[in-house]
């Protein structure tokens, strides 16, 4: 029996989880916070971690690098709100099998721990960067070129650079897919045949990004158990893709410079220089300059990795180009789960055209997912589209529960047995407010907010 490591600190969202998952045959532990999950991780040994974002102790991020930096990682998705989206798709890049959003909807947490077990850890990324599935990215296994203009733009200067060796830096959001355009610059090149080494330098912690990125000799530190390769040495004759260089300490910017100026690099703890012949192209999502200007970035290596800048625009800015995608988002997820949606309804397009996607292609190909699953055949409604997409900005929360209480998934369930729990506990500490959030483990501040929603007052 597959084992699964639920990190919840909303006991009755908890429970529901638990049980749901116990009913399709897996052995489920849980516990509340972030250090508790590290410390169960370690004893239970799970096939799978399930972690919210927000937790008492810090975030479900601390809980991810924690695990695919084990000596045994497993695959985790993080349960997020959708005022998280960025951060969801961060947690992509770092090693995060798949997130999903609140209100939970049973038949897609039970796909995404299937395809999460399906698919195993992604926590060696950081030891053995591999290129990404393109899915992971917002796009599908084939390069498509949307039919905006500044899409079109896009693969004129990818056309324009790619036979080159000139440093490219992609500037965009997260979502936006920086990593696979920069594979897209590297297939067109004549290094084609080389290799693609994508590194996310936010994963590198400080102390070993050097031997990371430039390798290490046995003894070189506590730990240098034997000599290691690093990842410019691996690119040799090939492409390494910097993914939010802007991170990279000052002392590691320094060694990066000297590699790009002198065409060399020496590993830590060694006497010898060894020659490497790399393009580099670089990617963030921070304004370089202004870190140059306060002094986190050196100029000098802004200079050196930005021969050629390519500007990848949010998807709120290529309308043409939304659509486009959600008619290959559709027929992939349809391929995927034998499914035979048909399309967007009217409505539900011009939620779309309102939405801001702050995600990008990623969010959008997770919720054309979301809603062929739950739909099945026929048009995408409005129904199956989650409510921070539908809901006016300044709709109170209220209005909006009372709307969608008759919604197909957990969110109903789970409200009427918090409600019904919040009730029970009330009751048990004679209404003393204090005494009840401790029960229920929340503030006293949630408890007021969670009274007013459910008109408990």
């Amino acid at each position: 029996m597959s084992k699964v490591l639920l990190i919840e600190d909303d006991l009755t969202y908890s429970k529901i989880i638990k049980n749901f998952l116990e009913k399709n045959g897996y052995k489920v532990e849980a516990c509340t916070s972030v250090e508790a999950g590290k410390g169960l991780f370690s004893r239970f040994m799970p096939d799978l971690v399930i972690t919210d974002y927000r937790l008492p102790d810090g975030t479900g991020m601390q809980v991810l690098e924690h695990i695919i930096s084990s000596e045994h990682p497993s695959p985790v998705i993080l349960i997020t709100n959708y005022s998280d989206i960025r951060t969801a798709v961060k947690s992509m890049k770092m090693g995060a099998s798949e997130y999903i959003t609140k209100p939970v909807n049973p038949d897609e947490l039970l796909l995404a721990v299937n395809e999460a077990m399906k698919k195993g850890a992604k926590g060696q990324t950081k030891k053995s960067p591999q290129i990404p599935n393109p899915s992971k990215l917002g796009v599908s296994t084939s390069y498509f070129v949307g039919k905006s203009s500044e899409s079109e733009r896009l693969e004129r200067y990818i056309d324009l650079v790619s036979p080159t060796d000139m440093s490219v830096i992609v500037l965009g959001e997260s979502g936006t897919g920086k990593e696979f355009i920069s594979k897209r610059i590297h297939q067109k090149s004549k290094r084609k045949d080389g290799p693609f080494i994508a590194v996310d330098c936010g994963a590198l912690s400080k102390e070993l990004a050097g031997s990371e990125l430039f390798g290490h000799v046995k003894g070189a530190f506590t730990g240098a158990i034997d000599h290691k390769i690093g990842h410019f040495q691996s690119a040799n004759g090939g492409t390494i893709f910097l993914d939010e260089i802007g991170n990279l300490s000052y002392e590691v910017q320094i060694k990066l410079l000297r590699a790009i100026q002198e065409r060399k690099i020496r590993k830590m703890g060694g006497n010898k220089d060894i020659p490497i012949d790399v393009r580099i192209i670089s990617a963030t999502n921070d304004d370089l300059m202004q870190s140059a200007g306060e002094g986190r970035f050196r100029e000098d290596l802004f200079h050196r990795i930005n021969e050629f800048t390519i500007h990848v625009s949010p998807l709120r800015d290529r309308k043409e180009d939304l659509f486009y995608f959600s008619e290959l988002f559709l027929k992939q997820s349809n391929e995927q789960l034998q499914k035979s949606v048909t399309g967007l309804s009217e409505d539900v397009q011009q939620i779309f055209r309102d939405y801001s996607w702050p995600g990008n292609l990623r969010e959008l190909r997770n919720v054309i997912k979301r809603a062929v699953l739950i739909t099945g055949e026929g048009e995408i409604s409005r129904e199956v589209i989650p409510l921070e997409i539908t809901q006016k900005p300044k709709r109170q929360m209220a209005e909006v529960v009372e709307e969608v209480s008759s919604a197909m998934d957990l969110k109903t369930s789970f409200e009427e047995q918090e409600k019904q729990l919040i009730i029970k506990t009330l009751h048990e500490v004679r209404y003393n407010k204090s005494k009840a959030a401790k029960l229920l483990n929340m503030d006293r501040k949630t408890l007021y907010n969670k009274l007013e929603k459910y008109n408990l007052e």
